[in-house]
C-alpha cells in the first residue's frame, strides 16, 4: 500500500491513502449453500486485525478490496 504523506518539522501535514486496499480475510464463520440470494452480511477479519462485514458468501482465506474512506467491503477479488 502507497501512502503519500508532506510533513514539515517532523509534523505530518496530511496522508494520502489509496482509496482501496487488498486484503486477506484472516477469520470468518463459514457461509451456508444459498446464502448468495439475500443482502445478509456477517463479521470478518482480516490480515491487519480490522472487522468488516462481508456478505455471507466471502470465506475464510479469501481476498477482498476494502473502501478506504469508509473501511467498508468493497469486492471480492478473483485468484
Amino acid at each position: 500500500v502507497e501512502v503519500v504523506s508532506h510533513a514539515e518539522s517532523e509534523t505530518v501535514l496530511y496522508a494520502e491513502v489509496p482509496v482501496k486496499v487488498t486484503l486477506k480475510i484472516t477469520y470468518t464463520e463459514p457461509g451456508l449453500k444459498g446464502d448468495t440470494a439475500t443482502n445478509a452480511t456477517k463479521p470478518a477479519t482480516v490480515e491487519t486485525g480490522a472487522t468488516v462485514r462481508v456478505p455471507l458468501f466471502v470465506n475464510e482465506g479469501e481476498l477482498i478490496e476494502i473502501d478506504t474512506r469508509n473501511g467498508s467491503y468493497a469486492g471480492r477479488i478473483k485468484t
